[in-house]
């Protein structure tokens, strides 16, 4: 039979179900999380604010993680004294659904597929494919200036379902993956110029970016295993099967805070499906009373100024986790520190959805909602205190 006919017709049959691309409907879900006056609430003075890159808008695709993860190595550049590069996030999406798609052949399509990923692809895609700037690669047709993967996603995904279910996959199945997202994509070039000089991928990531992604951790909290051991985060984009570090829940903040005063970014990924997390306003925190139960001026009113919130323990963020009111649904980038007027502490967050909301790209988001939503963080190892890093072992 002729194998590639038959890959693209059942891909071709995938895609027409005409599937919404999750992240526009995760962004949709969020557009009714305001309040008019929110700006005017909040009075917030920054106490450190590190070196960042641009904001940038990863448009119709599941990447934050590769948006998240590549602004988190930009502000490792600035950290390490180098001249920042904006890296190219198609190409670290593109490499990583590459080894998503072999791992999912090989274990019989019984594993997630799609746009979605984790922090540490991007360090996995560094050591093995290197990395490009993105005015050299940026995945995107001619005629569009921000991604859709709406057409190019189903497809992919039609792919490796029929390939997965097929009593002997061809050979050359790989190249037939390759060769579509190369028609969506673009090529990745084998070598180009960058600032007067030849590079390839690997020389590229080595020579300039100049990061080694055994520096760095994944961090987690969860109760049920045991702490300050390593364990298999069981979320479905977690698709190489990373470790992660367990610490209490009160450390996250503790791990964050260190990093940031003593000059390091963290990469975190996170529920945002909250009614208290709202992008327009640029605010996300955690009420005392839930939002269903509130009265419609409550409601109205949520993110205009400072409110009070619980304190989490560790069996609510366990059972959010188990009973699915926590999910792994975005990637954000932690670059600082704010007061609000009345002196509670909120992280300055660097998002990948443009510049449309009140504070042009970026969100401020409580300790508590961290500690409650947080999937894992990802930063370097000597961001850690030596106390901690003695109790891992790293």
């Amino acid at each position: 039979m002729n194998w590639n006919k038959s890959i693209f017709l059942a891909a071709a049959l995938f895609a027409a179900a005409g599937q919404v691309q999750a992240q526009d409907n995760l962004i949709n879900s969020l557009k009714n999380n305001v309040s008019d006056n929110s700006r005017e609430g909040f009075k917030f003075t920054e106490v450190l604010n590190l070196g960042n890159t641009s904001i940038k808008d990863q448009g119709s695709s599941g990447t934050c993680w590769s948006y998240s993860g590549n602004s988190f190595l930009e502000s490792e550049m600035i950290r390490m004294g180098k001249q920042p590069v904006d890296i190219s996030p198609i190409f670290t999406a593109r490499n990583t659904y590459i080894e998503k798609a072999k791992n999912y052949v090989r274990l019989h399509g019984d594993q997630a597929q799609g746009d979605g990923g984790q922090l540490h692809d991007v360090l996995t895609i560094f050591r093995q494919y290197g990395a490009v700037p993105r005015e050299v690669y940026s995945g995107l047709p001619a005629d569009q200036n921000r991604n859709n993967f709406s057409e190019m996603g189903p497809l992919l995904q039609g792919m490796t379902e029929t390939i997965a279910k097929s009593k002997r996959p061809s050979s050359n199945w790989l190249n037939a993956f390759t060769a579509a997202m190369d028609a969506y994509l673009g090529e990745v070039p084998t070598s180009f110029q960058y600032k007067g000089k030849s590079y390839t991928p690997r020389t590229f990531a080595d020579q300039v970016v100049g990061i080694n992604p055994d520096d760095y951790v994944g961090i987690s909290s969860f109760d049920e295993h045991a702490y300050y051991k390593p364990f298999v985060l069981l979320i479905p984009d977690n698709w190489s099967f990373e470790r992660f570090y367990n610490v209490q829940i009160n450390e996250l903040t503790d791990i964050i805070d260190n990093a940031l005063k003593n000059g390091y970014t963290v990469a975190w990924a996170t529920d945002v499906s909250e009614k208290s997390f709202s992008w327009k306003n640029g605010v996300a925190f955690v009420p005392e009373k839930p939002v269903e139960q509130m009265t419609k001026e409550e409601q109205d009113n949520l993110f205009n100024g400072p409110k009070a919130e619980p304190s989490i323990t560790a069996a609510q963020r366990q059972q959010a986790f188990d009973n699915y009111t926590t999910t792994d649904d975005h990637g954000m980038h932690i670059v600082g520190l704010v007061k609000d007027q009345n002196g509670k502490e909120y992280y300055i967050v660097k998002n990948s959805w443009g510049e449309t909301n009140d504070y042009k790209g970026y969100m401020y988001v409580t300790k508590e909602y961290v500690r409650y939503k947080t999937i894992s963080l990802l930063l370097h190892k000597k961001a850690l205190t030596k106390n901690l890093s003695a109790k891992l072992g790293v």
